[in-house]
């Protein structure tokens, strides 16, 4: 259940914005459209009360109307701010990434950044691309999965969307993460007014395409905003490892209830560092409290699969602050170095078992 604007206000005055002052954390309620029924464009009625128009939210690219209405922008550029950073709230490593991105939308002076990230071929997300016009205007955009393919083939494509060397797709995967240079963002959307291109996407009950699972509507979505931009504007996009910037939580239980369950348990403690250096490496049953090293000597990219059971218990690794006099700038950035009390380290040339016990 998704909370109403009513309760989030409430949640956040009662635990005191989380440390933020009054002013910083603003809610804008986005409104809802009317829902099409068919491809008719009848307008679905509300199943409990035939007089009533069923409605949806317009999607996440009406932020950019919200915005312009509410006169927030103005505020934030009269306070000297410069940047905007969209982000959804179902990916929590985004954050690691952002500092990176900022760098260089401000080195780059770019009007619109996306992080995307690796992607394997086929892999079910919205891809970055650079597309060209037949008069040779381009545009940096992302385009939806299910419309890739079908571009590619299009424009000769055979093999359509296929790993290149780095063995993933040449188009990373757009996780819908953006910063906006605020002064040609404000000035861009005086133009629109606020408004983007919309879609419709229906989901049909089978293949014949003539009624739908469920009432469809209008959206729009952030990242389409590019499509709007003059082609003076400056577009890029940031890639980075998905380990590292992309982790989304996104599954309904429904969907969650279908993967298997697996029967291997493992348990790591608060204070646990695990680090895998290696390939083919399976984590089976272990319980980890203080730290593991698990390393693949040269020459072992081919070994089957390593297994690692069992317990391992050490005083691990502890993090201790550092001052201004620090000498590493790695450490002076991070406000802390990684100090090794103790661990556990193992190496593997062939497929091995290995069975702690502490």
């Amino acid at each position: 259940q998704i909370p109403s604007n009513f309760e989030l206000t409430k949640f956040c005055h009662y635990n005191n914005n989380f440390g933020m002052i009054d002013g910083q954390v603003v809610f804008l309620k986005q409104g809802k459209v009317a829902c099409l029924d068919d491809n008719g464009a009848r307008l679905a009625k509300n199943p409990h009360n035939s007089y009533i128009i069923l409605t949806k939210p317009h999607g996440h690219g009406n932020v950019y109307l919200l915005l312009k209405s509410s006169g927030l922008l103005d505020k934030w550029c009269d306070s000297s701010l410069k940047w905007v950073l969209f982000f959804q709230d179902t990916n929590g490593l985004l954050f690691k990434a952002i500092p990176a991105l900022l760098g260089v939308s401000s080195e780059k002076q770019y009007d619109v950044n996306s992080l995307v990230v690796s992607r394997k071929a086929k892999e079910a997300i919205g891809r970055i691309t650079k597309l060209t016009h037949t008069d040779g205007r381009t545009m940096v955009i992302n385009v939806e999965y299910n419309q890739l393919d079908p571009l590619l083939r299009a424009n000769g494509y055979v093999d359509r969307d296929v790993k290149c060397e780095t063995g993933y797709s040449p188009f990373p995967g757009n996780i819908i993460q953006l910063i906006l240079k605020l002064d040609s963002y404000i000035e861009e959307l005086n133009k629109i007014e606020g408004a983007i291109p919309e879609f419709v996407n229906p989901k049909y009950k089978d293949s014949s395409k003539t009624s739908f699972k469920s009432s469809t509507r209008l959206e729009c979505m952030m990242q389409d905003y590019p499509k709007k931009l003059s082609l003076s504007a400056r577009v890029g996009f940031n890639v980075m490892d998905t380990w590292l910037a992309y982790a989304t939580v996104k599954s309904n239980p429904e969907d969650a209830a279908k993967v298997e369950k697996r029967k291997e348990r493992c348990k790591f403690g608060h204070r646990s560092t695990l680090v895998i250096k290696g390939h083919n490496i399976a984590i089976e049953d272990l319980t980890l409290d203080g730290a593991l090293i698990i390393s693949s000597a040269e020459g072992a990219e081919d070994a089957k699969v390593t297994t690692v059971r069992g317990k391992v218990q050490n005083k691990g690794f502890i993090l201790e602050n550092v001052d201004k006099g620090e000498t590493s700038e790695i450490a002076r950035i991070r406000g802390f170095r990684i100090k090794d009390i103790e661990k556990k380290e193992v190496i593997y040339s062939n497929s091995e078992n290995f069975y702690f016990e502490s």
